[in-house]
């Protein structure tokens, strides 16, 4: 267990995605630290890729390419960060992602989404993790087989989640 004892409250957003460039790089290819688009929120995103049938340790994956996108906002109107936790297979048009956010507050400061290729087809609520986050980072790490093994198909598209 990782333990993180630094004061959230003097977070920097390069140096944070910078640790988060870091500690993904144990795990994924091409690991990098990027501005964020104009239609995304958050100064930084992190991205990896990764082969899913070694990441899951499942040789019959149905693709062999995904990629993880990570970025947080430290300054919000709420007490605690926003961030941006996706799994994406471009290949099958799937996103998988826990966003904190403030765009589904009717169920919760946290939810899981699916999206068949750019349209969000389900969302539930998730736990919120009041932590560093870097620990979230750990945590939705170690919950994202179990997320994306949720995922129910309809006509070989992301439908919703079990």
């Amino acid at each position: 267990m990782v333990v993180f004892l630094a004061n959230r409250a003097n977070l920097q957003s390069k140096r944070l995605h910078d640790r988060i460039q870091n500690r993904l790089s144990s795990e994924f290819d091409a690991v990098c630290r990027r501005r964020t688009e104009p239609r995304e929120t958050g100064p930084y995103r992190v991205v990896g890729t990764v082969n899913p049938r070694q990441f899951f340790g499942e040789k019959a994956y149905p693709t062999t390419t995904a990629r993880i996108e990570v970025g947080f906002q430290l300054q919000t109107g709420d007490p605690h960060e926003y961030y941006w936790f996706n799994w994406i297979e471009p290949e099958r048009q799937l996103l998988v992602g826990w966003h904190q956010d403030d765009t589904h507050d009717d169920i919760g400061p946290v939810h899981l989404q699916v999206n068949d290729s750019t349209t969000a087809v389900d969302h539930q609520p998730a736990d919120f993790i009041d932590s560093h986050p870097l620990d979230v980072i750990e945590r939705r790490l170690e919950s994202l087989p179990d997320a994306v093994a949720a995922v129910e198909w309809t006509d070989g598209r992301p439908a919703r989640f079990r």
